[in-house]
């Protein structure tokens, strides 16, 4: 049987002390397989993106045990941690996070920066690979000031798969765009699936979530499965 990609048990995060002290997560028990697809809902101030950022290696959990890959966190050096992130995780933000004075090709090359067994002669096949692949081939010299709001989202998208990551955290990922982008968006995310990429999405739209094989709700930390579908069902 497939052991998890991501595993927590018992997992909390509390901000602040004494009587200024918040729950934000609350024994959080959670996990997924290589291959899934998976949303998390929940109203604004849940923890939804406290957990994915806690998932993703930019925080730490106050208690309770968190495996990426088989490994457990807590046993793992900040360096460690970061070359774990760096290897299995691909980041996408509402915000698109794009350098403004970098063109689409170097804001795409960044993550490549951190691998040192990647040599620097096979960056622009690698990144010419990633554009075909959000259809934005000819926009590698342009700047993100350049771009619509749904080429910059594709164009992070490509940033983030250029590792050829595991994992893919995204994080109200068509929060800023309009239906016809957000369509092109998901489109692309249920291509990369296609190729085995465990995709993790926090949204608040039911017509994101509906289209995973699984959907979370989280409320004041507690978090609960809600639907589960087989991914012959998913669009």
């Amino acid at each position: 049987m497939n052991k998890p990609i991501i595993a927590t048990e018992q997992l909390c995060k509390v901000f602040g002390r004494g009587n200024n002290k918040q729950q934000v997560l609350d024994h959080v028990n959670f996990s997924i397989f290589p291959g899934e697809m998976v949303a998390i809902v929940g109203p604004s101030g849940s923890g939804k993106s406290t957990l994915l950022s806690i998932l993703g290696l930019l925080d730490e959990q106050t208690s309770g045990e968190y495996q990426l890959c088989g490994q457990a966190i807590d046993t793992l050096s900040t360096f460690q941690k970061s070359t774990l992130r760096n290897k299995h995780i691909g980041w996408v933000f509402q915000n698109f996070n794009l350098v403004g004075d970098m063109t689409v090709a170097e804001n795409i090359i960044l993550p490549l920066t951190f691998d040192k067994t990647i040599k620097k002669s096979q960056y622009s096949d690698k990144v010419a690979s990633v554009l075909k692949k959000v259809s934005l081939l000819e926009k590698a010299d342009s700047f993100p000031s350049e771009l619509s709001g749904g080429q910059q989202q594709r164009v992070a998208i490509a940033r983030a798969l250029i590792t050829e990551p595991e994992i893919l955290l995204c994080d109200e990922p068509t929060g800023n765009l309009d239906s016809e982008n957000a369509g092109l968006v998901m489109q692309l995310f249920h291509d990369v699936h296609q190729e085995n990429c465990t995709i993790l999405l926090i949204t608040h739209s039911p017509e994101i979530s509906e289209q995973c094989q699984k959907i979370y709700r989280i409320n004041d930390g507690k978090l609960v499965l809600t639907s589960k579908v087989g991914l012959k069902d998913v669009v």
